[in-house]
């Protein structure tokens, strides 16, 4: 799915970061491990895209799906009994799509110490209509410092993934016509 950068529109009213901001939380269980008994990446990636889901949802104001996943980087591993959590917000809007930041936390269930970063990703939501068509969303509007570098480094990522898009279309059109088959 494509998105227009937003162009002024007055009659969508923006919303404040603040107004979708959420934070799922999960103890891990036996159920969650991979093989080598830590939590296993997809487990983390589900309650990810759940938590992202909700926050795209609440700022658009009706359903929205996952049109991508920018990135997903898992920095230390997730054991059973740690208490997960995952918050999520609306980093960038465009005219149908979201950016939705991920930071992903975990500790131990029964110990008083903080919480560690484990985890952190990207994803773009478009926003749908009964009839699963794009539907315009409100602009976000940055509240803090930190809200704001992340709206500017989201339009970097959106600049770069529509460029890769664009890069590799080409690509296979010129293999198209040189004959190449894949």
């Amino acid at each position: 799915m494509t998105d227009q950068a937003r162009p002024p529109e007055a009659d969508i009213p923006g919303k404040p970061t603040a107004a979708s901001r959420t934070t799922l939380s999960h103890i891990m269980t036996h159920n969650d491990t991979n093989l080598l008994g830590t939590v296993h990446g997809g487990v983390i990636m589900k309650l990810v895209d759940d938590a992202a889901g909700a926050v795209a949802g609440r700022h658009s104001g009706g359903p929205a799906v996952t049109a991508s996943m920018d990135e997903m980087v898992f920095l230390e591993p997730v054991r059973v009994g740690d208490l997960v959590h995952v918050k999520a917000q609306v980093n960038w809007t465009g005219r149908t799509s979201m950016e939705v930041g991920v930071r992903v936390l975990a500790e131990r269930w029964n110990e008083s110490t903080p919480a560690q970063q484990v985890g952190s990703a990207y994803l773009v939501f478009a926003a749908v209509d009964a009839d699963g068509k794009p539907r315009s969303v409100p602009p976000v509007l940055p509240e803090t410092e930190r809200d704001k570098r992340r709206y500017q480094e989201a339009q970097i990522r959106r600049t770069h993934r529509l460029a890769r898009r664009r890069a590799i279309k080409e690509l296979r059109e010129r293999r198209v016509a040189e004959g190449i088959e894949d």
